[in-house]
């Protein structure tokens, strides 16, 4: 197995791509042990001294370090990490935790259909691409209210991506939208 890693605009963060899917469908993203509880890979991972971060994607997971940990330390324990879990062919997300997921509370207006589209199409791709993901929490008086995780929570370029990028391009295509901001 052969595990391919890249950098990511956000300097304490790598993005692991182990050639195979990691998750089925969705994310997550975990800040801390206590969290990792329904991802043995994940809780694999923390064991590592540095580690402060786990975002699983579809293909590829990213890890967040500590700043006094340094990458050339800590990749190749992660590395070996990856690599045993994937080959013992254990479960990324253990089932009965995979129906965590949040009913929809009802239909959405045209309007955040419309948002919801844009970032599905449009930016979740993009963040992906940089080890992370985004997350819709809500639209209220003009603001979008969005989550970002993986390498894009605590990135130092997130908010021009959300300003220059974000809310740009959803400002032209939804007039109704005056302003994103970041959730944590």
């Amino acid at each position: 197995m052969f595990i391919q890693t890249e950098t990511t605009p956000n300097p304490a963060t790598l993005k692991f791509l182990p050639g195979r899917e990691v998750m089925a469908s969705g994310t997550a993203d975990f800040a801390d042990r206590t969290t990792a509880g329904r991802s043995p890979l994940a809780q694999r991972l923390f064991d590592v001294d540095g580690v402060s971060g786990v975002f699983l994607g579809s293909d590829f997971v990213t890890v967040t370090k500590t700043a006094e940990k340094d990458w050339y330390v800590l990749k190749p324990a992660i590395l070996g990490m990856v690599m045993e879990h994937f080959t013992s062919g254990r479960p990324t997300i253990l089932p009965e935790a995979a129906g965590d997921v949040v009913a929809d509370a009802g239909e959405d207006s045209e309007v955040v259909a419309q948002i919801k589209e844009l970032l599905e199409t449009r930016v979740r791709p993009a963040v992906a691409q940089d080890g992370g993901d985004i997350v819709f929490h809500g639209f209220e008086d003009g603001v979008v209210y969005l989550h970002m995780q993986g390498s894009c929570a605590g990135c130092p370029s997130s908010t021009a991506t959300l300003k220059s990028g974000i809310e740009n391009m959803l400002r032209h295509y939804v007039p109704e939208v005056q302003e994103v901001r970041a959730i944590m």
